[in-house]
């Protein structure tokens, strides 16, 4: 139990199983038809990028619970992986994002296979949304199919039940709100429903109670992922608008194109003045932005000290997430890879 934390080794392992995984169901539809081959394509690709640090908070809720090392655990916490890669699909659809990871997003990525068609694009963008969909479904495969004990995967079962409700909840809740006057209490309760929970704490939960954890060891974990989640989503804002888009894979201005709520903007928005309200509102929703609107953007939102107060805001969620972690039961070893990836997984640049 005393072995160092490898997040390298551990994406390593990660990586190799769900490329295997997924090449696998990719030649199961070819087999039905040819013709899928773009699916297929799509298959093999969806989680073929990311850190997998939902992965790694699942392994570490196990370890946690001083369970050993496993690989039957490594192929569920995988699974973890699968969940976001079919978020990631819906929420680019959704969005109507052109790029993740410097690629044309799945919807973009399938007009090409039904070019001269009529109604291409809605055509792609159905494809893609069954692509998601089956990307959730093999999610929940490589879980039930993981080598634990039948007994291990029904004390998880509940939790799995939470995080797909959560999830569709927290994008709705998106939905509803994107194009309305920002709201930051609106704002936060999408960031925990829509990205928090799943990223950090239901992962470390689920790989609790496929442990047998004790009640107590739970709720400081829950107490520990919660803030981390929204720590994580908050970078993600910040990302989002002030990165840079060769490091992020991502268009600068899609939040505001798409007027989304997001905890950045409507801290904006609460302490601008009118005039300066008028200014944001003149560009939000707009689909013709420019660089020269990012800057205008940026400039605006660095006057309001609003990235300033969201740097705020996740280092006090980082604080809270590892000062719980001193009150908990658990071997040394997985307290410091829980403190690493506390700070990995909100001290980022992509």
């Amino acid at each position: 139990m005393s072995e160092p934390w490898d997040p390298a080794g551990f994406k390593d392992r990660v990586d190799t199983l769900l490329a295997g995984f997924l090449a696998a169901e990719a030649e199961q539809l070819l087999a039905i038809d040819d013709v899928l081959h773009p699916l297929a394509e799509q298959l093999r690709s969806a989680a073929a990028h990311g850190k997998r640090l939902r992965a790694a908070f699942c392994y570490w809720g196990w370890r946690a619970a001083r369970q050993p090392d496993s690989d039957a655990l490594v192929r569920a916490a995988a699974s973890m992986e699968l969940v976001h890669a079919a978020a990631i699909v819906h929420d680019d659809l959704i969005d109507d994002s052109p790029l993740r990871h410097n690629r044309p997003t799945a919807h973009i990525a399938l007009q090409t296979a039904l070019v001269g068609r009529p109604q291409a694009r809605a055509a792609a963008r159905s494809l893609a949304m069954l692509v998601g969909d089956h990307l959730m479904a093999l999610a929940g495969q490589l879980f039930t199919t993981s080598g634990l004990p039948a007994a291990y995967l029904a004390r998880a079962r509940p939790m799995w039940a939470d995080l797909a409700r959560e999830l569709i909840a927290g994008e709705c809740l998106e939905i509803l709100a994107t194009g309305t006057q920002p709201d930051a209490d609106v704002s936060l309760k999408i960031v925990r429903y829509k990205t928090a929970k799943y990223t950090v704490e239901q992962p470390l939960l689920i790989g609790a109670l496929l442990a047998g954890a004790t009640p107590r060891l739970r709720a400081g974990l829950s107490a520990y992922g919660l803030p981390l989640g929204e720590a994580f989503q908050l970078r993600d804002d910040l990302l989002g608008l002030f990165g840079e888009p060769e490091r992020t894979g991502k268009a600068g201005l899609d939040d505001i194109r798409t007027h989304r709520p997001t905890a950045l903007l409507a801290t904006a928005w609460q302490t601008a003045l009118p005039a300066q309200r008028e200014r944001l509102a003149g560009v939000l929703g707009r689909r013709d932005l420019t660089d020269a609107h990012l800057r205008d953007v940026r400039e605006l939102l660095t006057a309001l000290k609003a990235p300033e107060q969201v740097e705020n805001m996740i280092a006090s969620r980082v604080r809270e997430a590892v000062s719980r972690l001193n009150e908990l039961p658990m071997s040394p070893p997985a307290r410091r890879a829980l403190t690493d990836l506390a700070r990995s997984a909100t001290d980022r640049h992509h």
